[in-house]
Formats: structure tokens, C-alpha cells, sequence
């Protein structure tokens, strides 16, 4: 998912995301659905959450590992 799609996901959940990195972002969308925040944490290595809507970005590696803001 591109970084202007998280940030209007997190803007419709009253996130405030300014200076946050899209994999912190990420993050407080999940803790506000009341989910784990793991995306792109050490935890891929043994995920089996197949429905989740991260799953995507953060196997691929790239979100886990790029820095854009």
C-alpha cells in the first residue's frame, strides 16, 4: 500500500501521522484497531496472520526496510 493511502487510512481514524515513518504509521493503525503493532518487526518470521492487511508490504521486505515518511 503506498504512503498516501496509509496516511488517509490513518487520518479517517483521528491518527495524527506528521513526521511518522509509514511502518510507524502502520503501527498505530493497528494498536487503534486493537491489534498487535507488528508490521515490519522481527515477528515476520513466524506470522500466520493470512488476513491481515499488512501482510503484503511487510513480507516483501521493502516496507520493513525503506524509510519513506
Amino acid at each position: 500500500m503506498k504512503i498516501n493511502d496509509v496516511r488517509k487510512m490513518a487520518k479517517g481514524m483521528n491518527i495524527n501521522t506528521y513526521g511518522m515513518k509509514k511502518e510507524r504509521i502502520i503501527r498505530a493503525i493497528q494498536q487503534a484497531e486493537k491489534n498487535m503493532a507488528c508490521f515490519a518487526t522481527e515477528r515476520v518470521a513466524i506470522c500466520n496472520e493470512d488476513k491481515c492487511l499488512w501482510r503484503d508490504d511487510c513480507l516483501s521486505g521493502t516496507s520493513a526496510l525503506t524509510t519513506q515518511t
